[in-house]
């Protein structure tokens, strides 16, 4: 238990970052001074247009992009400070990822999809088996551990990336439009999802999006408009 009046390691925290891009023999500002904290916890909703540069921003806190200035922690460590491989190794054990696409294997079962993560990581084959069916139940699909992934609706093809993205207890969780290919009901479980996750798992969730039932069901909306954050 931390000390009273000790201060908590953010998951993520972003101190004035900006990215400008040269496109042809001019400067585009994609972010300007931009500061995020998330907290374990916590579902964040980063809302704006399309192309109004929140996955460069998504890029750049995960460790994948470089701001052009500023600075990017996760849970404490400075990414500046990391080289590419310190990154990677840092995403690999704590970060997890889930984009609009499932991206699954058609022809491998929901928990050989999960484990992927975890045999690049080498962990045991027990471990891995045992890790894949707690993410699965996690999401609500223990029940369909074995069906193949073209077996599955499209929003549960969803959920296996959910759990696939939980499958090595990450603390911090980013969603790119997670539910853009989805129907209106079937996001909105996501949705939910996404929120109770990080609620009882304890891990702090990003969610970039423009879907109001994400909006709806996050404890804090972030809007990103002209490369600045704006709470709403």
């Amino acid at each position: 238990m931390a000390q009273a009046g000790a201060v908590a390691v953010a998951v993520v925290e972003a101190r004035t970052i900006t990215r400008d891009f040269k496109v042809g023999g001019g400067v585009v500002h994609a972010l300007r001074g931009i500061d995020l904290r998330l907290e374990a916890g916590e579902c964040v909703a980063l809302r704006g247009r399309s192309g109004s540069g929140k996955t460069t921003l998504l890029n750049i806190l995960t460790g994948i992009d470089n701001p052009t200035a500023g600075q990017v922690t996760i849970l404490g460590h400075e990414l500046a400070r990391m080289d590419e491989t310190a990154r990677a190794i840092l995403r690999r054990e704590r970060v997890g990822m889930m984009f609009q696409n499932a991206h699954l294997f058609p022809l491998l079962t929901a928990r050989e999809n999960v484990e992927i993560p975890l045999r690049l990581a080498r962990a045991e084959p027990a471990e891995r088996g045992e890790r894949s069916l707690r993410a699965l139940e996690i999401v609500g699909l223990g029940a369909r551990a074995q069906h193949r992934g073209l077996e599955l609706s499209g929003g549960e093809q969803q959920r296996v990336a959910l759990a696939r993205a939980l499958a090595h207890a990450p603390r911090f969780l980013v969603a790119d439009e997670p539910t853009g290919n989805l129907d209106s009901m079937t996001g909105r479980a996501i949705a939910t999802l996404l929120r109770d996750i990080a609620h009882e798992q304890g891990i702090g969730v990003l969610v970039a999006t423009h879907d109001a039932a994400v909006v709806a069901n996050a404890d804090r909306v972030l809007n990103l408009h002209d490369g600045v954050i704006e709470a709403s």
